[in-house]
């Protein structure tokens, strides 16, 4: 059987590092997420889109979509889904959590049992 392990916290950035309605770049090992800011709450996905990849962080922020800078297709922040043509499969999210100015992205790993 497979599981998700507890979460890996990696700080990123502060809080005053990513403008509100903003996206920035954050690399994990050699992970490539981008971290949101949607209207003081923060997101992370994937950082490459799932159709051609585009780094979402060169992207544009849209109320709580993220649209793709090569070919404009959309992604819901919050959860990853893709919303627009010409993207058809989700984005990875991440979770993310805020300590005082802090601001942490948590990985977790498939293990099997």
């Amino acid at each position: 059987m497979s599981v998700l392990n507890d979460p890996e916290w990696h700080l990123v950035a502060t809080i005053d590092d990513v403008p509100e309605e903003d996206v920035i770049p954050v690399t994990i090992g050699d992970q490539f997420i981008a971290l949101y800011n949607v209207d003081g709450t923060f997101f992370a996905t994937d950082d490459l889109c799932t159709h051609e990849q585009a780094r979402l962080s060169d992207g544009f922020v849209i109320d709580d979509i993220i649209e793709c800078p090569l070919h404009q297709g959309r992604f819901h922040i919050p959860t990853g889904e893709a919303k627009g043509a010409p993207v058809t499969c989700n984005l990875q999210t991440h979770m993310v959590k805020i300590e005082g100015d802090n601001v942490y992205i948590g990985l977790s790993q498939l293990v099997t049992t």
